[in-house]
């Protein structure tokens, strides 16, 4: 599967968010990462709709929301209008019910639903929801701020769903040339990387050496 490289705006400095896509688009990223937070889920509040909005017009690039957030379904409809093309909820906060609400109304607007766990959910709770999702983004770290270590458990979690799934599967979390090269050995495709990317100095050598 081709590999693809998703900058996190995480890391990326908001004084100059659009420069910063446009940095990002030019070096050759192939989506950009927006981690949305609300404080109660995770421990971090970040940004909303409105900022999404913006981004999109910023960006020709396809703009992956990953709802690190409580009831995530109130919120979706207002993150696909602000031009989201990839939708990611996490499975500790969405049932199987939920989610095959959420793919059929985001199928009919022809945007991609994907499933996120975090390190310490087992793989075994979203295997019912693989039908019914577009990706699946293997957390590598305890979501909520940037720049923690890579937790190598995720490798043999990675392994174990490119077994049983054969869409994309993402990683998010301690990305770095050494853990980008073990992951996608492991399986994955899609390579998320904030501080990595956004904080080198040449960002086009950052993206292809993950690549």
């Amino acid at each position: 599967m081709k590999i693809k490289i998703a900058p996190s705006i995480l890391s990326a400095d908001f004084n100059n968010l659009a420069a910063e896509l446009k940095k990002v688009q030019r070096a050759g990223a192939d989506l950009i990462h927006v981690d949305v937070m609300d404080g109660h889920f995770v421990p971090n509040i970040t940004i909303g709709p409105v900022i999404v909005k913006y981004m999109r017009k910023a960006t020709k690039l396809p703009l992956d929301v990953h709802l690190m957030i409580e009831n995530p379904a109130k919120y979706l409809s207002a993150f696909v209008n602000a031009g989201s093309d990839m939708i990611t909820v996490h499975i500790e906060t969405v049932t199987v019910k939920e989610l095959a609400v959420m793919s059929k109304g985001l199928n009919n607007k022809a945007v991609k639903l994907g499933v996120s766990l975090n390190p310490a959910t087992s793989l075994d709770k979203i295997k019912k929801a693989l039908p019914l999702v577009d990706f699946v983004l293997v957390m590598s770290v305890n979501p909520g701020f940037s720049g923690q270590e890579f937790i190598p458990g995720a490798l043999r979690k990675i392994k174990q769903l490119r077994a049983i799934f054969k869409k994309d599967i993402a990683v998010d979390g301690g990305i770095n040339n050494l853990t980008g090269r073990q992951v996608i050995n492991a399986g994955a495709n899609i390579i998320v990387a904030g501080s990595y990317i956004f904080g080198a100095k040449n960002t086009k050598k950052a993206i292809n050496s993950l690549r």
